[in-house]
């Protein structure tokens, strides 16, 4: 069986392949480097969702299709079996993720769970179109979002414009919480360039 780096590479390139468009354009469409998504299609890394979900965006896709490829519009259960630490993905960034109904197509809403581990987690601010929802399921974090620095402990939760720069650094040893993205609609100008427009 493939690793999933291996097959995210595989759909992203197919789906590039398909649109007949080059390394250089979704790259440079998706604001990074070509060398980057490079090593992402070659299955050498797997990058933060963050970048993920700007890749889908430019291939016009949901992140759950570069994740899955089976698809089931039938109610989707997850075990608690299948959620140990150990069989979750582990990014780049340094935290491991599963991503819940990744078989479904068309989903209105991403909802994630997210293991954080103290020191492990690289500095790097992450955007992406649409609204984030984090709730904090066990441990404590720092959660910096367009420059404000939250403390969240178990219970507590953030809503906010994924567009602003956000990241996280564990303050215990480990940090569970559930994320749920929701991307902008698509010819729904995004709330940076409205703000842009306005000023």
């Amino acid at each position: 069986m493939e690793s999933l780096p291996a097959l995210l590479g595989y759909r992203i390139k197919r789906l590039r392949v398909r649109q007949h468009r080059t390394l250089e354009a979704i790259a440079s469409e998706s604001g990074f480097t070509k060398s980057l998504l490079s090593k992402i299609e070659r299955g050498k890394t797997t990058p933060p969702i963050a970048t993920l979900l700007k890749i889908a965006n430019v291939l016009g896709v949901n992140i759950a299709d570069l994740l899955s490829d089976d698809t089931s519009a039938e109610t989707v259960f997850t075990s608690a079996k299948v959620l140990g630490e150990n069989s979750l993905t582990r990014t780049e960034k340094g935290y491991r993720f599963h991503l819940f109904a990744g078989n479904r197509p068309d989903k209105l809403m991403q909802p994630f769970l997210f293991i954080a581990r103290k020191g492990m987690i690289k500095p790097a601010l992450l955007s992406h179109r649409g609204e984030e929802f984090i709730y904090v399921l066990s441990g404590e974090m720092v959660y910096t979002v367009g420059g404000t620095r939250y403390e969240l402990r178990a219970g507590d939760s953030l809503y906010f414009d994924s567009e602003q720069k956000h990241d996280l650094k564990p303050v215990s040893q480990v940090v569970t919480y559930l994320a749920v993205f929701v991307d902008a609609p698509i010819g729904r100008p995004s709330r940076k360039r409205k703000r842009q427009e306005k000023s």
